[in-house]
């Protein structure tokens, strides 16, 4: 299973009823963030959620309104009496932004690491997610971040038992690993069914609309992305300053599938995103307008 809690929902600047940008994801004790905007450990205070076992941060760009709160919560984590390494991943220049921003929080008791991004894609793995980052279409480097949770197939007991393979020796073939006995070797494979459908999340904010982004999304149990702009007016400022509108984002989710679309990102003129969900969920009908502390819970498709 996994939990997914979007933090803020905010662009540009926190308003009194919206955080700025930040995703928290939970998955067998696993912590993962992503972005960091202002208000987030408020965010997750309010949600009942630590900050203190958050294993990876991820970052789409620089801008304010995305690494804003990380000094504060580098700070928590530290008082909290964090020991174990944090791992931090964004486009190039990540160590040189976080070293400027720790002048105000210079001593942590837990060690930083860094994974810069120099690719157009790139996959990594981290704790149980596997993560692919890709480049978007913003004025300064940004990527989204798509993460998978894959999913073996299934143990097949009448197998194991025409193998005449001792119990156990059942699990070690599980987890992936070879056994040895009595001079025979016995693989995964010998045992195993073919891989099932896993759990995957897009998360994308702050580009133009680019094929490439409904191409990552593609069959995404969660696709949450930027929706700036309600505003027809306001197509032309979206251009400009290379953001998307909520009609964008409903047509990138269309081409790729999803299962359900989370709009964020909003811009502070755009008080009630509601207002203009009619027409969103005309171009794509699984539509939300999320708000601060949305949550989901994702489970595999035969977990109860």
């Amino acid at each position: 299973m996994l939990d997914v809690c979007l933090l803020g929902t905010g662009g540009m600047m926190p308003l009194p009823y919206r955080w700025l940008t930040s995703l928290m994801a939970r998955c067998g004790g696993s912590h993962l963030l992503i972005d960091c905007g202002e208000g987030t450990q408020i965010a997750l205070r309010k949600k009942g959620w630590s900050a203190k076992p958050i294993d990876l941060i991820c970052f789409t760009h620089y801008h304010a309104d995305h690494i804003s709160g990380l000094p504060g919560l580098l700070l928590t984590m530290g008082n909290a009496e964090r020991t174990e390494p944090l791992l931090m991943v964004g486009p190039k220049g990540l160590e040189r932004v976080v070293t400027a921003l720790r002048t105000i929080a210079p001593e942590l008791p837990f060690p930083l690491r860094f994974l810069e991004l120099s690719e157009r894609e790139q996959e990594f793995q981290a704790g149980p997610y596997h993560i692919r980052a890709f480049r978007v279409n913003h004025n300064i480097p940004c990527y989204g971040y798509s993460l998978s949770l894959p999913r073996a197939g299934k143990f097949q007991v009448d197998k194991a038992k025409a193998l005449e393979l001792p119990v156990r020796y059942w699990g070690v073939l599980q987890r992936g690993e070879t056994v040895e006995l009595d001079g025979r070797v016995y693989t995964p494979d010998m045992v195993m069914g073919g891989a099932r459908k896993g759990i995957k999340v897009t998360y994308c904010t702050d580009t133009r609309p680019v094929a490439s982004i409904a191409a990552e999304a593609a069959g995404s149990d969660l696709f949450i992305c930027e929706g700036m702009y309600g505003e027809k007016e306001k197509e032309a400022k979206a251009r400009e300053n290379k953001h998307m509108t909520m009609y964008d984002a409903a047509r990138l989710a269309r081409e790729a599938d999803v299962a359900e679309l989370w709009l964020t990102h909003y811009s502070p003129s755009l008080s009630w995103p509601e207002d203009y969900m009619d027409e969103v969920r005309r171009i794509f009908p699984r539509a939300a307008a999320a708000k601060d502390g949305q949550t989901a819970e994702l489970r595999f498709e035969d977990e109860d």
